[in-house]
């Protein structure tokens, strides 16, 4: 399984620490820290030498509640940051759902779109498929203002592995090589407790579609709910999830605590590769 990102050819053969950088005055997690230009690229150059892979820049704050915002004012605040981490060593993520935003991140050097809207609204597909940037494809009930009212499933985990088929299939039909797209369940996105935790217990369904898999619960209000911490007292129980989901095939993690992630990851793979090692040798005697 390989991934075409862009400037990045990513054979997955690990998982891909992607770190998250929020470009917003009201995100969840750093509450507009990082809205000033400056601060956001050392943030971002902070990651890549913790070891991210990707670093992903949103502009528009897409947590439960969240009012959407014109995008003329995402395309000012990621602008200057993309060209300031074009060289960074790491590939670039947009998140976004506008096609305009779309198609001035790409041209400003975006070698992923990483759309929590699973590029359906107007012109999405049209802006990126003459691209080679890689597309995360996520599931989302309702939208950010209203997703966390009442979200309702019967089967969580076929119903999102169902909407992620067919988005994939639809970029495809539209021209996108399948090496280029990503699917994202959208833990937290028009979902409960509940319905989160069935995801990822069943994130092998998803994986078993054979797309790269790309999981966010860092700091979530899940990890929360679970442990009763507080956003910033999150990491623990955020890496014990990331680990769940990359032991279930998730192939990506979108992290905010980049260093301690790469490390458990680290760890979490060396004991795998033993594992298929002992039972190689087991089965070759």
């Amino acid at each position: 399984m390989k991934l075409i990102c862009g400037r990045y050819r990513f054979l997955l053969e690990r998982p891909l620490v992607m770190g998250v950088v929020n470009l917003t005055e009201d995100s969840f997690s750093d509450g507009g820290r990082l809205l000033d230009p400056e601060r956001a690229v050392a943030h971002a150059r902070e990651l890549v030498a913790a070891g991210a892979d990707i670093i992903d820049l949103g502009a528009e704050s897409t947590r439960p509640g969240a009012t959407a915002v014109e995008a003329a004012v995402e395309i000012e605040r990621l602008v200057p940051v993309l060209d300031a981490l074009r060289d960074c060593g790491a590939a670039l993520s947009v998140d976004t759902r506008k096609a305009a935003v779309m198609t001035v991140a790409l041209a400003a050097g975006a070698d992923m779109i990483n759309d929590v809207n699973g590029f359906r609204d107007e012109g999405a597909i049209d802006a990126v498929r003459g691209s080679a940037a890689g597309l995360c494809v996520m599931h989302m009930q309702g939208t950010p203002e209203i997703m966390q009212e009442a979200p309702s499933y019967r089967d969580p985990v076929g119903e999102v592995a169902q909407f992620l088929r067919g988005r994939a299939d639809t970029l495809e039909k539209a021209g996108v090589a399948r090496e280029r797209i990503v699917l994202d369940p959208g833990i937290g996105f028009g979902k409960s407790l509940v319905h989160n935790l069935q995801l990822l217990a069943g994130l092998d369904v998803i994986a078993a579609l054979g797309l790269p898999v790309l999981v966010g619960v860092s700091r979530k209000s899940m990890i929360g709910t679970i442990t009763g911490r507080d956003v910033d007292e999150r990491l623990a129980g955020s890496i014990a999830a990331m680990l769940c989901a990359v032991s279930r095939g998730a192939r990506i993690v979108r992290v905010h605590d980049v260093a301690a992630s790469r490390d458990a990851l680290v760890v979490w793979q060396a004991i795998a590769e033993a594992g298929s090692s002992t039972a190689q040798i087991q089965q070759e005697g």
